[in-house]
């Protein structure tokens, strides 16, 4: 690990260009032991001055999460288990407990869209790191890599859990800088590969995520459904995040669809949900949303297998939805 000032402040002052925030610390002190992540200084947010980061609470805005609670406490708390299901259950399935005890909302938002090219620096090419040098997943292993909203330039799969939960919901980020307090639709808060690997959202120099803003509609008629490799500590090979709202005919009034596990990032499938509107979920026309879901996937050498594994997984979270008694 490369020396580095540490600063731990009731008030931010100045950030500066070279400076990491630390919140939970389970992803940058892993990337900066790896030499990936190098910063000159690091600003530590648990002395901040500032309780409504720590707090969950009910808003007319919905349920407003704190930047600093930590996953295993929004996880258990009520306000969230009762009203957004596939929020819960996204947390549950993230990492492990202990992580989980020490990850916070804000930082897991925030963790890397990465692969194991991009943490290992013997790989010299990797645009993420080194902007302009290839990619070394491209035509090496690639199998748990992306197949939606990649590019030539990187095909690294964002990893979270709960990233796919918010964006199926439309939830929003608060945040605050050196520009002063503003909103973000969490669906502008990561930018496309198209804009560079190396930058990963739209947060400015010196801003960072005050609070999480979940909308005020009920999605208790919600699910997250996760696909990895072992049962427990592993990322996504697919995931969906859905969330329905019926009528009283059983059609659907509204659909929410996120992907996981196969998207350059967080990965909202908004035509796929239209073409469910106003009609009755059948699994033929859950299949037929899956298939418009995956229409535009690119497969690489060794991950052709995720279109239809992320189809099917889109397809069973839907009709799982749509059996929940609420």
């Amino acid at each position: 690990m490369q020396p580095f000032v540490y600063l731990r402040q009731s008030q931010l002052a100045d950030v500066s260009a070279d400076a990491k925030f630390l919140a939970g610390g389970t992803t940058l002190i892993d990337l900066m032991k790896l030499k990936v992540e190098i910063p000159k200084e690091v600003i530590d947010l648990s002395a901040l001055d500032r309780p409504d980061m720590h707090e969950i609470t009910q808003t007319d805005q919905g349920v407003r999460i704190g930047a600093l609670v930590t996953m295993a406490d929004a996880a258990e708390h009520q306000l969230i288990a009762v009203n957004y299901a596939v929020i819960t259950q996204s947390l549950k399935l993230a990492a492990s407990q202990q992580i989980r005890n020490m990850a916070t909302m804000a930082g897991n938002l925030l963790q890397r869209t990465r692969c194991p090219y991009f943490r290992d620096i013997s790989y010299t090419s990797c645009n993420k790191r080194v902007p302009g040098s290839g990619c070394s997943a491209l035509h090496g292993i690639n199998r748990m890599h992306a197949v939606l909203g990649a590019s030539d330039d990187c095909v690294a799969t964002y990893p979270g859990d709960f990233a796919q939960a918010l964006i199926a919901l439309g939830g929003d980020v608060e945040t605050t800088g050196p520009d002063g307090k503003r909103k973000i639709p969490f669906g502008e808060l990561h930018r496309p590969v198209s804009d560079g690997p190396h930058r990963e959202t739209n947060l400015r120099r010196g801003e960072m995520i005050t609070g999480i803003i979940l909308p005020p509609e009920d999605y208790r008629r919600s699910l997250y459904l996760k696909v990895r490799d072992r049962e427990s500590y592993e990322f996504a090979t697919a995931s969906a995040a859905v969330a329905l709202k019926l009528d009283d005919k059983g059609t659907v009034a509204d659909a929410r669809i996120a992907l996981g596990g196969v998207a350059y990032r967080p990965w909202r499938a908004s035509e796929a949900e239209k073409s469910l509107i106003n009609a009755e979920l059948s699994e033929a026309k859950a299949a037929a949303a899956a298939e418009i879901a995956f229409r535009e996937a690119r497969p690489l050498s060794h991950n052709g297998f995720k279109i239809a594994l992320g189809k099917q997984t889109l397809i069973e979270a839907l009709l799982r939805a749509k059996s929940l008694e609420v």
